[in-house]
């Protein structure tokens, strides 16, 4: 990866912490204190969609953490090595917990006239698609595995052929 685009990579994941540190820290009481309106039938509605919003945007800040952490050990040019599994691990099982926490909450959303129906289906995609995304980045891993693997055999190889010339 040139300077450049790890530099452009950097710059994004910093706009993305902030903006979720920024929605979290403000934006959700805001909506937590005009939601507070509701009627009392639907405050189980508000606190799903709450609860939801937080966590997910903890999601994204760990998701964004670990990229930047990858990206440091691109750079140091570490990246094939098995401790960069950990932060790749973490990724899968943020995006998965993300995945089921959207299916939950459209369990919760899908009794009662509170939600249109297409709303919960809309729910339930985005909850597929969080799952399609966590099966990529578990392939991905896999290919991680396979270049750390054929980094490892080639450095053996390097070695070998240097103990005989």
């Amino acid at each position: 990866m040139s300077a450049f685009s790890t530099l452009a990579l950097r710059i994004v994941l910093s706009l993305i912490f902030a903006g979720s540190l920024f929605i979290q820290c403000f934006m959700i009481p805001l909506i937590a204190m005009d939601m507070a309106d509701l009627p009392a039938e639907f405050a189980y509605l508000r606190i799903s969609l709450l609860s939801y919003a937080v966590v997910a945007l903890l999601i994204v800040e760990i998701s964004c953490l670990c990229v930047a952490k990858l990206i440091t050990r691109v750079r140091r040019g570490t990246v094939f090595t098995a401790a960069s599994f950990k932060f790749v691990n973490v990724i899968i099982a943020a995006i998965s917990l993300g995945s089921l926490m959207t299916f939950v909450l459209g369990t919760i959303m899908a009794p009662g006239d509170a939600v249109a129906p297409g709303v919960v289906l809309l729910v339930g995609g985005f909850g597929v698609l969080l799952a399609g995304i966590a099966l990529i980045v578990w392939v991905l891993r896999q290919l991680l595995f396979q270049a750390s693997t054929t980094e490892a055999q080639a450095a053996a190889l390097r070695t070998e052929l240097g103990g005989v010339i």
